[in-house]
């Protein structure tokens, strides 16, 4: 016989470790992968809804048309209506905003502001 048979049966068993080391790569490559890519993508994707949720009247917002305009009204949790141009008026869906350029003021900090300066003024004279 050429081969022994020490050889013979030592070749025949698994390795457990061997087993390990070679599933180490894979892990590897997933572990890195998730903070590299899923991670990130996670953060823009709660970022975005973020954005999309806090939008309210007299925000310039951009599409992901390319289309700029300031919302005019927010009808429901799903669209918006916005004003491109004067008397054009367009109804997006909340979630093809891609961009706020300014914010605007909610309405009742507005009005809440003009009765503060209202009430200075008459107390200065």
């Amino acid at each position: 016989m050429l081969i022994t048979p020490a050889y013979a049966q030592a070749a025949a068993g698994g390795d457990a470790n061997g087993m390990l080391m070679s599933l180490l790569p894979f892990a590897l490559i997933f572990v890195i992968m998730y903070f590299l890519i899923l991670r990130p993508q996670q953060k823009k994707v709660k970022d975005h809804q973020e954005l999309v949720k806090n939008i309210r009247r007299g925000d310039t917002v951009i599409t992901s048309g390319g289309l700029v305009g300031k919302v005019t009204k927010v009808v429901d949790d799903d669209q918006i209506e916005f004003e491109i141009s004067d008397g054009v008026r367009v109804r997006q869906m909340r979630q093809m905003i891609s961009g706020v350029r300014t914010k605007g003021e909610p309405a009742k900090e507005k009005a809440e502001t003009k009765e503060k300066a209202e009430k200075d003024e008459t107390s200065a004279s």
